[in-house]
């Protein structure tokens, strides 16, 4: 897919989209790393906010650091295979423009993926700056049953009556690293050769649910998927969608459809998938008048 790998080199792939001046802090976090040979690329999807020209004149002098520029925004999957093309590392931090990482985040994200071989995709506990774990870092696959039963609050009552289950796993007890069936794509961590067996991202999706699609892809191919609750990620969320909300969420529908069509076996029904197609867009509709009001408060 890329270059021939160097051993012991990891590859850091941003994306940037308008991503605000959280970008300089993502890009300096990473750079910081103390002890392992790294490079960071920075894929910039058109941005016009002029961040990504002076995080480039600021680190000119920096090997490690190079900007991939698209003439356009082609949205998030396509735009991080378009950086692990040009990755040279045997190991691929996908990190969102709007995370800091910490200083042994290298050291400790290889010791972890050392342990266990098997380990396809790696996921961190993903925090707000005041430290509480972010939604969506242990995940099961969102199946319309396991959807519906988060919706409703059912899944509540799934330690009594496992049918209930939903997509959030519940917490983490220690800081152990355990299996799930996915994680936060604020930052994953995939060996070369897992990303490349599956042939990266889903190009099909421009915006959300693409990691779920990773995760259950790299599971289907015989690798696990596992998070280092452990190992903690400080993710400032949002900051490229703010400007954009009703885009963004447009697109998170669009995802969220694309997935169901994917891998539900609901979706064979024809009943069933004509119901879900017009629960996500009547959702999307219901929410675009509070998105707006939200941006003009």
């Amino acid at each position: 897919m890329g270059t021939e790998p160097i051993a012991g080199l990891t590859s850091f792939v941003v994306v940037a989209a308008d991503s605000g001046p959280l970008l300089r802090a993502c890009v300096e976090s990473v750079l910081a790393d103390p002890v392992g040979p790294l490079e960071l690329l920075l894929v910039d999807n058109a941005s016009g906010d002029g961040v990504v020209e002076r995080i480039e004149a600021e680190h000119r002098g920096d090997a490690r650091l190079r900007v991939l520029r698209n003439g356009s925004n082609l949205g998030f999957g396509p735009a991080c295979n378009r950086g692990a093309a040009q990755a040279r590392g045997d190991v691929y931090v996908l990190l969102n423009p709007d995370c800091l990482v910490p200083n042994d985040f290298i050291a400790r994200v290889r010791a972890t993926l050392s342990s266990d071989v098997r380990i396809g995709v790696l996921g961190v506990q993903v925090t707000d700056a005041d430290g509480r774990p972010a939604r969506g870092n242990r995940r099961r696959d969102p199946t319309l049953r396991r959807a519906l039963a988060t919706m409703s609050g059912l899944a509540r009552l799934e330690q009594r009556w496992p049918a209930l289950q939903g997509v959030e796993m519940p917490p983490a007890q220690g800081g152990q690293t355990e299996m799930v069936e996915a994680v936060s794509g604020a930052c994953m961590i995939l060996p070369r050769a897992a990303f490349e067996r599956v042939g990266g991202f889903d190009e099909g999706y421009f915006l959300h649910a693409e990691d779920l699609d990773l995760c259950r892809r790299v599971r289907d191919a015989g690798s696990r998927v596992a998070i280092d609750a452990a190992l903690r990620v400080v993710h400032a969320q949002g900051s490229s969608s703010r400007a954009r909300p009703v885009f963004v969420a447009r697109h998170k529908h669009r995802g969220m459809w694309r997935y169901f069509t994917k891998f539900d076996p609901a979706a064979r029904n024809p009943l069933l998938r004509g119901l879900v197609w017009c629960g996500i867009w009547a959702h999307f509709v219901a929410k675009v008048p509070v998105l707006v009001l939200r941006r003009t408060a």
